[in-house]
């Protein structure tokens, strides 16, 4: 595992800026990130998503997580959602803004997951994959999610099963497990710890 400084921290923290909903990445003359460890970060924590029960997640600057879940976030559907090894759904916003390209009103959360991360390479993500988000937090990627009826709205003509890892693979969000619990904010980096 790696510890990142507060130096180090502060990076990404610092040309990380959002405004009205939008992304703005500051590049100067290089790609901005951070070396810890041997590990290059290039990833971050773009959205952090949370809801009383049910669609959309709305977003939050920080969180506690906990082995059960993020703290102040229920699910409608206790069968389906939740536990500890769906503690947390897991979401690209790169796959957000490419079905926002196809023409589906999708947006961050509006799917129902809880963290919305920005420069992972999605299709590489499997379960196992072990992950560390700012300081503390660690998860494991446990399962593909199996989306439902109620993330329809987010899709044309409620076509919900775009995002389906059987007929679109590398498309689906993932449920995670908590490893490590701890706080995380909007911008933290995300480092993954094996692959």
């Amino acid at each position: 595992m790696c510890d990142l400084s507060s130096s180090e921290f502060s990076v990404v923290r610092r040309n990380l800026r959002i405004r009205q909903g939008i992304l703005w990445v500051e590049l100067w003359n290089t790609m901005v990130s951070i070396v810890t460890e041997g590990v290059v970060v290039v990833a971050w924590l773009f959205q952090i998503n949370l809801s009383d029960g049910g669609v959309p997640k709305l977003p939050v600057p920080s969180v506690v997580v906990h082995k059960t879940g993020a703290e102040g976030d229920r699910q409608r559907d206790l069968k389906h959602h939740g536990g500890p090894d769906r503690a947390l759904c897991i979401y690209s916003l790169e796959i957000i803004m490419a079905l926002q390209q196809e023409g589906h009103p999708i947006f961050p959360g509006a799917t129902g997951e809880n963290l919305t991360f920005a420069g992972i390479e999605w299709h590489t993500l499997q379960p196992g994959l072990r992950m560390k988000v700012g300081l503390n937090l660690e998860i494991e990627m446990v399962s593909f999610t199996e989306p439902c009826r109620y993330i329809k709205d987010a899709f044309i003509d409620g076509a919900f099963v775009r995002i389906l890892q059987d007929r679109h693979p590398g498309w689906s969000r993932l449920y995670a497990r908590v490893l490590t619990p701890g706080k995380i904010r909007v911008g933290d980096p995300v480092i993954v710890v094996n692959s």
